[in-house]
């Protein structure tokens, strides 16, 4: 009986140990939606032989707020770089043990000089770097210029929307006026206002969710809004129709990027990601279901897909910074515009 009992508890032991040897590790990621293809995901998982919970979020703000209310567990989590700048000053980053990361030899020296956030990116990595523009049904409206004007147009009322997010509407607004889009001048600030103000009153409404889907139906003819969201709702046959532009007079420009949290439990897992997406193949995939310019020099030979844009369109663009404790004069006028 002994010996039958030592058995079966030799038998429970090495279920127990096979069924622990089984269980994946787990990468936690924080990304905004629709910026990466779930096959990339999956070929992740499988390369690595480890489960990602990956979820989504449709502005920084919701990001950084979700985080600092406790928001636990994330791994890695794709900032723009004005927030960037925030989470290193709140003390939220890991720094980047660069020999982790071979993939960085590749990144764009033009793009990286740029980079006024995080100088020497000491803990963060460029994932891409775009702007956002307005797209325009063509079949229903004519006669328009590649210009911010278009919200001032009273034909188009109801029919047209803006990105829920002060820093791109007001920044919209600070280069139709030919400011910075980093101005804390006040009276810059009132006159950007008044003229944000005034397209409120043609437009449905702020939306940095459903814009895409909406503008995809035909519920709206304009939007202010990011390509590649808006171009992954459209199908194929109707892409012609829709003519998407960065205004003449410029707008916010952006570099999304990965990070690393200080309280990750899985840094070297995080690494691996990171250095994953920038594998020149794999970041390839990336920019042709984006179609937003490589920053990753070495990909554009495996590129296939044609980008919504160049580099070289960004010219009149400017990148969003840190305004510090001058955030706050944004963030009434935000509050009286969208009362």
């Amino acid at each position: 009986m002994k010996t039958k009992a030592i058995l079966m508890l030799l038998l429970v032991v090495t279920i127990f140990i096979g069924c622990s040897s089984d269980k994946k590790d787990t990468l936690y990621i924080y990304n905004w939606t629709y910026y990466i293809p779930d096959s990339i995901v999956k070929d992740f998982e499988h390369q690595y032989n480890v489960k990602v919970v990956y979820d989504v979020f449709s502005s920084n703000e919701e990001m950084f707020a979700k985080l600092k209310a406790g928001g636990k567990g994330y791994d890695v989590v794709f900032p723009s770089g004005d927030f960037v700048k925030i989470m290193i000053k709140e003390k939220m980053l890991a720094s980047l043990d660069k020999s982790k990361l071979p993939n960085i030899k590749y990144l764009d020296k033009n793009v990286l000089a740029k980079i006024s956030y995080d100088p020497g990116n000491l803990y963060s990595l460029p994932y891409m770097i775009g702007t956002a523009g307005i797209a325009v049904n063509k079949e229903k409206v004519a006669n328009y210029e590649h210009s911010s004007n278009i919200f001032n147009r009273k034909d188009l009322q109801g029919k047209m929307t803006m990105l829920d997010d002060m820093r791109e509407v007001l920044g919209l607004a600070l280069k139709s006026l030919g400011y910075s889009v980093n101005t804390t001048d006040n009276q810059q600030l009132a006159q950007a206002q008044k003229v944000v103000q005034g397209w409120k009153q043609n437009i449905l409404k702020f939306d940095a969710e459903s814009f895409a889907k909406g503008f995809a139906s035909g519920e709206f003819l304009v939007v202010q809004g990011y390509a590649e969201n808006i171009f992954l709702e459209v199908d194929t046959p109707n892409r012609s129709h829709i003519e998407f532009f960065i205004p003449k007079e410029g707008s916010a420009m952006y570099i999304d990027n990965m990070v690393i949290l200080k309280d990750s439990k899985n840094q070297d897992l995080a690494y691996a990601f990171i250095n994953y997406i920038h594998e020149p193949q794999v970041y390839a995939k990336i920019c042709d279901f984006l179609k937003l310019p490589a920053v990753n020099t070495e990909s554009r030979k495996y590129i296939k897909e044609k980008p919504h844009y160049q580099l070289e369109d960004l010219k009149n663009c400017e990148l969003k910074e840190d305004l510090g404790p001058d955030l706050e004069k944004y963030n009434k006028i935000w509050e009286e515009i969208r009362i």
